[in-house]
């Protein structure tokens, strides 16, 4: 592809710990006024998801613009995973375009960040005065610069508490996530996750500022995105879209400007491929993903879903499904899911068919449903969920003989992926890396 005449832009890969969509720019009561300005300014993406609703495998698809099995990340990098080439990372098809890049605050992709081939690892603590810091260094432009935030990730493992050591929200006028009930238990566990998403959000508006203030707004590319689900109860390492959603939102010049608002399906592999189209560079051929850009051109397309009249007015979709995985979290627990944008089907692989309790971080609501018969639940091998008319995903179709048809459909699509990618699970159990550290199934926390 022909590179583009504008100068190239900056990038600023800016993340979050745990957050999903609860934030205020997709209609929570969580406020987070700098992340609304941002969508205000620039592009929100409503139906996001990630490629693994786990910390290390999902910023590894981004990262690496394909799938966890792919790419080698099936579980924790600080417990002994890794990805199988670190020269996939995106950094190393900047740099080779004149990119200098830099890493603040939190990565999750190597248990030693200076294996990733950033040009400078700036530290952990203090994501955002680290990078305000190298920002105000004035580095060669372009740059790559990922600034990592702890935040909303519950703090203390022993704890399960989003603010250990500062003060807790009030939960009087707070309602939990849609997974939990309403008791005084989950309203205080949510009242404090707001407090946390709180301070993400003041401490990503301070690299913002910093931005404007040094003049490199106008020519850089904000991809503000988080992991996945928040760690809740039915969320966070759970294929549903309670775990898989995530806030997308990018700002910079055209076309990720005009606080656009985007319906379309979009994957975090579609990244790597949408940063590659963006600045006229030819795709490694590892990418798996699609790119973005004809999502933001003007206009609404055409299109046919299952379930939906014919040239239904729809807006484009660049996916007519989309994929996700859980091979390892604390914890053994392989399934894999495909979602288009009416139907989900998740395959639960193992045989084990109670909870994986340790894939859920310990807190307030946790301790709710473990009160009251969690661990005794029955896990079920296939999911199917009529998004349309279930958007809990609560009610499994899978048995219903009326929807065997759409149940063999999204089967077919599933194994055609796992086949076309090299799934190691379709072979069966998938082995840890050698050191590799993990929690039995059987037990209760991580």
């Amino acid at each position: 592809m022909t590179a583009p005449a504008r100068p190239l832009p900056n990038i600023v890969y800016i993340h979050s710990h745990d957050t999903g969509r609860y934030i205020q720019p997709y209609g929570h009561a969580v406020p987070t006024p700098h992340l609304q300005a941002l969508a205000e300014e620039g592009v929100l993406f409503r139906r996001a998801f990630c490629a693994a609703p786990t910390c290390s495998p999902s910023r590894a698809a981004l990262l690496t613009g394909q799938a966890p099995h792919s790419s080698g990340m099936l579980g924790l990098a600080h417990r002994g995973f890794s990805l199988n080439d670190y020269s996939q990372h995106i950094v190393h098809t900047l740099r080779r375009t004149g990119y200098t890049s830099a890493l603040a605050g939190v990565q999750h992709v190597a248990r030693d960040p200076e294996m990733i081939g950033y040009d400078q690892v700036l530290g952990k603590e203090d994501a955002e005065k680290l990078a305000i810091a190298w920002l105000e260094s004035r580095p060669p432009q372009p740059f790559f610069l990922s600034v990592g935030f702890s935040e909303t990730h519950r703090r203390g493992r022993e704890l399960g508490y989003f603010n250990p050591d500062g003060p807790a929200g009030d939960p009087r006028y707070c309602l939990p996530p849609a997974p939990l009930p309403d008791t005084p238990e989950t309203r205080q566990d949510m009242a404090d996750f707001k407090v946390s998403a709180a301070r993400l959000d003041k401490k990503m508006g301070e690299v913002f500022s910093c931005l404007e203030r040094l003049g490199l707004a106008e020519n850089t590319l904000i991809i503000c995105t988080t992991d996945h689900g928040i760690a809740f109860p039915h969320m966070k390492c759970n294929l549903t879209d309670h775990g898989l959603g995530v806030f997308l939102i990018m700002k910079g010049p055209a076309p990720f400007r005009g606080g656009k608002v985007i319906d379309a399906m979009v994957s975090h592999i579609d990244i790597f491929p949408t940063i590659c189209d963006y600045l006229g560079l030819e795709r490694p051929t590892w990418l798996q993903g699609a790119s973005i850009l004809p999502l933001l051109a003007e206009g609404k397309g055409k299109g046919k879903e299952k379930g939906k009249g014919e040239g239904a007015d729809t807006q484009k979709e660049i996916h007519e499904e989309i994929y996700a995985e859980v091979t390892y979290h604390a914890a053994y627990e392989p399934k894999r899911a495909v979602r288009t944008t009416r139907w989900k089907y998740i395959r639960n692989w193992d045989e084990r068919r109670r909870p994986v309790l340790p894939n859920c971080d310990r807190s307030l609501s946790k301790e709710v449903w473990l009160q009251n018969g969690w661990a005794g639940r029955p896990i079920p091998e296939e999911e199917l969920y009529d998004l349309l008319f279930d958007p809990q995903e609560r009610n499994n179709l899978a048995a219903a003989p009326e929807y065997a048809a759409v149940l063999a459909d999204m089967r077919r699509r599933l194994t055609a992926w796992m086949e076309r990618t090299n799934d190691p699970l379709l072979k069966g159990h998938v082995p840890m890396p050698e050191g590799a550290r993990v929690n039995d199934p059987d037990g209760i926390h991580p």
